[in-house]
């Protein structure tokens, strides 16, 4: 979000004074099909943020150039690619957020629900979700769906399908929805738990669910192939690879680091003591489009 940019962006700027950003800012999946048109001539240095599944299908067709930061080197392996094309620098779970007043009034005060319990007709019409089509976190919900029904795509479309009749809109931005839960035009969002947190600290009336078997995304950055910008961009990679970047974006987003010796934000689910799905990245990447053309189809959008 906005705030979140101009204090990370800043911070750079103070570590690297002789480096000017200008910030394209929107969904990841609108960021990816940009980059995809302007591969023949790319405006872009660096493609930060989003899940990786959004950076690995541009490395693969060429629009992105490999980079080992040596700020990397202590990393995970998993948080990185092998082949050099994006970096991890934090993750995010998927958890769900509901409107507590609503839930009071409409719902019983009933407990925070799971995924199974948002295809009760009790939420009809009451759940936003972030278009799958055009949105990091809608297309890992689809994703996570399928895997938690063990790769078994048809009982994935059908609970989908069948959570598609309790779904009052389908938001182009992860934000967009979280608002509508915040505003209670909603009264549940399958989103970001680091939002979702960053959301429940203001004075909202908002909770947060992190529901067994979900997923999370890794949080990448990558440099665009082309780019006349190669010192600069390399310098913003290395500097969001940095503690310094990843103590900042904690703090202002209640995203966790990839980096070990960074603490986690209070009250964060971490990959460490949330349950998982068996979320396969590699097979996720190859299938997306597949799926979610599947998902479209199914529900008629």
């Amino acid at each position: 979000n906005e705030s979140t940019n101009a204090r990370f962006f800043a911070a750079f700027a103070a570590a690297y004074p002789g480096v000017t950003v200008n910030l394209s800012s929107g969904s990841a999946g609108a960021l990816q099909t940009q980059l995809r048109s302007e591969a023949a001539t790319p405006l872009a240095d660096v493609f930060i943020g989003g899940s990786s599944e959004f950076h690995d299908p541009l490395g693969a067709e060429g629009v992105l150039q490999p980079y080992r930061s040596a700020a990397a080197e202590s990393i995970d392996p998993r948080f990185k690619d092998a082949t050099g094309h994006w970096t991890g620098w934090y993750t995010g779970v998927f958890g769900i957020m509901t409107n507590r007043n609503r839930l009071a009034q409409e719902l019983d005060n009933r407990a925070l629900p799971t995924w199974d319990d948002l295809l009760d007709p009790v939420w009809r019409q009451k759940i936003v979700l972030p278009d799958p089509l055009k949105t990091g976190g809608g297309s890992l919900f689809v994703m996570t769906q399928v895997f938690r029904f063990g790769r078994d795509e048809a009982k994935a479309l059908e609970y989908l399908v069948a959570l598609h009749a309790n779904v009052a809109a389908y938001t182009a931005s992860s934000s967009a929805a979280l608002k509508m839960v915040v505003d209670g035009t909603a009264v549940a969002c399958p989103n970001w738990a680091h939002d979702i947190l960053t959301e429940r600290a203001k004075p909202s009336a908002v909770d947060l669910a992190v529901p067994a078997q979900t997923g999370f995304e890794i949080g990448a950055v990558s440099i665009v192939r082309g780019t006349q910008n190669v010192p600069a961009a390399r310098a913003l990679v290395d500097w969001s690879l940095s503690r310094e970047a990843g103590e900042l974006n904690v703090q202002v987003s209640n995203r966790s680091s990839v980096r070990s010796d960074v603490a986690p934000a209070p009250g964060a689910p971490q990959l460490s003591s949330v349950d998982l799905v068996d979320y396969d990245r590699v097979w996720a990447t190859a299938n997306r489009e597949r799926v979610l053309e599947s998902w479209r189809a199914a529900v008629g959008r």
